[in-house]
């Protein structure tokens, strides 16, 4: 006989207690807990020839089936394409392109013969049905169902049998028995275990598009994060084409590769050189401004770092960052007046990268710096020149991660000389790096500056 009880749970943060509580332990909520039914009688498996049986771990069939998107761009951030039997969280901002870009990659599976069932909780069939006439996407294999009821959608699942689920969104989705609201924390974490266990069951791949919160994170608890197998970020601004899905969690593949999108009237279309799109095409210098090549999964792309020095009136200078670590450019600005000795502490600084594309690794430091001190003497950089290389706090510079591929990368793009560390010089001497771009070593940011012409010669 099945073990029965009651338990209650927090709708704010999931805190689970087994006594009523008026304000919750774990978020300090009044009024949060919700009494919840249990029953392990129905997880309980009693017959022994019901058990499931262990297999070695690399026995035949346990190969990850993908179905590709047929969109590079999306291919790309999920590892090589959806794969069957997984559960992918899409985020992002209202009015960013997930339902767009959904329906998009909807549109080539379906043209591919494979079978796509599109959930809309939100938007009816007439709203659902105008943006596909707008995008041109019609297709047999692509259907269409405006529920939010998940009893009925499993049911609608096991009869129509599709390989691919689209639910928009999830917290329009909803379970009869569960007492909490579509959107509440009990109620998310038992649609997702469904959503889970459906996807499990019937071997189809799930996406779920979430809404995101004031803070920036997915709505809900983090515990939905760690229930599914891929969490995206679709970012991007409504004022701006420029899209960017980023992976944050990818249990099939990499969790630091970008896909770049442009929103345009026939919807998303992908971004085949984005290293061109990141970087200004200038006739003639512009002080302020300094290039560089960063790594986003595998790929390197060229950034232009734009900065802006202008004196204050205020007691506390800004330090304002745009798509840089706002802590690493407090880091290079302190290591411009200590090591360098240019004097920024009567100077507000607005620094920013070109496109829209945040970047927090350290190989934006040099960048970062000259970039900084060519607005403050007013000296451009000349044209043709790209820099690499982290700043630590005595004002070294050191090499970074796959340097060769930057270096070929700067190349393609037309660059003829780059500022590295003197460090990675020594350790390759040059061999087979470039044949048509000239390698500058230095030691220090002061030598970096030197070499580019901000400083004079000591």
């Amino acid at each position: 006989m099945g073990i029965k009880g009651t338990c209650f749970v927090c709708d704010e943060c999931g805190e689970l207690s087994y006594r009523w509580l008026g304000r919750c332990p774990g978020c300090g909520e009044y009024g949060s807990m919700r009494e919840r039914k249990e029953d392990s009688e129905g997880s309980l498996r009693e017959r022994v020839e019901d058990l499931p049986q262990p297999q070695p771990i690399f026995a035949r069939g346990m190969e990850e089936s993908r179905i590709s998107t047929g969109m590079d761009e999306l291919d790309r951030v999920l590892g090589g394409g959806a794969v069957l039997g997984s559960l992918v969280l899409l985020g992002g901002e209202p009015g960013t392109g997930k339902s767009t870009l959904l329906l998009q990659a909807a549109s080539r599976w379906a043209a591919q013969g494979i079978r796509v069932l599109l959930v809309s909780g939100e938007e009816s069939a007439a709203q659902v049905g105008s943006r596909a006439t707008r995008l041109g996407i019609s297709h047999p294999e692509l259907l269409l169902l405006c529920e939010s009821d998940l009893e009925v959608l499993e049911r609608v699942v096991r009869k129509v049998k599709p390989e691919i689920m689209i639910v928009d969104s999830l917290q329009t989705v909803w379970l009869p028995g569960v007492d909490s609201p579509p959107g509440g924390v009990s109620q998310m974490r038992e649609s997702v275990f469904r959503l889970q266990r459906m996807a499990k069951e019937n071997g189809m791949a799930v996406f779920l598009v979430g809404h995101v919160t004031k803070e920036g994170v997915v709505a809900g608890p983090k515990l939905v994060e760690h229930m599914v197998d891929c969490v995206l970020f679709f970012e991007g601004d409504r004022f701006d084409g420029l899209r960017i899905l980023r992976a944050v969690k990818n249990r099939f593949g990499s969790s630091s590769e970008v896909g770049i999108f442009e929103m345009t009237d026939e919807g998303l279309k992908e971004v085949s050189d984005p290293s061109h799109r990141f970087v200004a095409h200038r006739k003639s210098p512009v002080a302020g401004t300094a290039s560089a090549v960063v790594v986003e999964g595998k790929r390197p792309l060229a950034v232009e770092v734009q900065a802006l020095v202008a004196p204050t009136c205020l007691p506390t200078p800004k330090r304002v960052s745009s798509g840089v670590d706002p802590k690493r450019l407090a880091v290079n600005v302190a290591v411009l007046e200590r090591r360098v000795g240019i004097r920024l502490a009567d100077r507000d600084i607005y620094v920013g990268l070109t496109g829209g594309l945040r970047v927090c690794e350290p190989s934006l430091d040099l960048a970062v710096c000259l970039a900084v001190a060519s607005s403050y003497l007013d000296k451009p950089l000349s044209l043709g020149t790209i820099v690499l290389g982290e700043v630590s706090l005595t004002g070294e510079v050191h090499r970074v991660s796959r340097m060769s591929d930057r270096i070929r990368e700067a190349e393609r793009l037309g660059y003829s000389r780059i500022i590295l560390p003197r460090s990675f010089l020594e350790e390759t001497k040059g061999r087979g790096l470039s044949k048509g771009l000239e390698l500058m070593g230095v030691e220090d940011v002061k030598e970096a500056l030197r070499a580019v012409g901000l400083l004079r010669s000591s």
